[in-house]
């Protein structure tokens, strides 16, 4: 079923027609200060099916839920002091933790891909938040993009890829941080699920203590952890240093480039701008893009997280 996907503007009709959806079972797309969600009821099963299903989303990958207060997340999952701690420095903001689901939430499992534990935060946009409060309760949110595609950091990114299979978009205009917020699990100590938008060194500052690491060959136990995953159209070479015939270069740094996630070689302005120059890359019909090499300090954790699952071997096109 093709649908007429309203762009909604973030004005009091905007919020109060986007939480009128959200209450119906429909899907919205929404701006974070890392990337447009693609929202949902959380405790809807028809609405958060329906964001699997137009994401083309495998059902075993977990979804976020957003909520407007570190509050209104401790009815949802066991609270501990780290949680406390983490929540204190970094929410609102770019980090997402897993802990312990809470009995009798009455949020879909399928938000949770059945699994025991909740991925949940708070995010800082002031459009996202606007929303949050109109709606006044959880709501799961993938990135607004087609399943393993490059998530979007603008309305416009979003229309590309879901005009017709979601019913609205909440232009709030381009995402400041660029890439997808940080997954810190709390359950067996803590433990980094996914780098993003907040450098594990903060995190391991405001604990005390150093943070283990996920590695692929880890079962999923939280969003973006498929080894494909943020692909452009056109295949990825890392760590280039010159263009190959047929490629364009996604420079950083002083480089010759035809896209440069950087001049001044700062990691920030980088990881803003990354999806966003592949899409440019994609639209401009690139069959191959090279990327300039990226440190791996920092958010550089994160770009590269990105990068090496937006090269890797791809299962296939998602389905709708």
């Amino acid at each position: 079923m093709i649908l007429s996907t309203e762009r909604l503007l973030p004005d009091a009709h905007g919020y109060s027609r986007a939480a009128e959806i959200l209450r119906d079972g429909g899907r919205v797309a929404f701006p974070t200060e890392t990337v447009y969600g693609l929202g949902g009821d959380a405790r809807n099963d028809r609405a958060v099916a329906g964001i699997f299903e137009a994401k083309g989303r495998p059902r075993f990958n977990p979804l976020i839920v957003h909520v407007d207060s570190a509050e209104a997340a401790r009815a949802y999952v066991e609270w501990s002091e780290g949680a406390e701690r983490l929540a204190g420095a970094f929410w609102p903001g770019p980090l997402t933790m897993v802990l312990p689901l809470k009995p009798g939430t009455r949020l879909s499992p399928l938000v949770t891909a059945e699994l025991p534990t909740l991925a949940i935060r708070v995010p800082a946009h002031p459009v996202a938040q606007a929303l949050l409060h109109t709606f006044g309760g959880p709501v799961a949110a993938p990135s607004a993009n087609p399943s393993g595609r490059i998530s979007p950091t603008s309305a416009a990114h979003v229309l590309a890829g879901l005009d017709g299979r979601i019913e609205a978009v909440l232009d709030g205009g381009t995402c400041d941080v660029g890439v997808e917020s940080t997954i810190l699990g709390l359950v067996d100590g803590p433990v980094l699920l996914r780098p993003g938008g907040i450098a594990v060194e903060e995190i391991e500052a405001v604990i005390g203590n150093r943070v283990a690491r996920h590695t692929d060959g880890d079962a999923i136990s939280a969003p973006g952890q498929l080894a494909s995953h943020y692909a452009p159209g056109a295949i990825v070479r890392l760590n280039a240093t010159t263009r190959q015939e047929g490629e364009l270069l996604l420079g950083f740094g002083t480089v010759d480039c035809d896209l440069n996630l950087s001049p001044t070689g700062d990691l920030r302005e980088a990881a803003a701008n990354l999806f966003g120059h592949l899409h440019r890359l994609d639209a401009q019909g690139a069959k191959a893009i090279a990327v300039s090499p990226i440190p791996d300090t920092g958010l550089g954790q994160a770009i590269n997280d990105r990068l090496r699952r937006a090269a890797a071997p791809r299962p296939g096109p998602a389905q709708p």
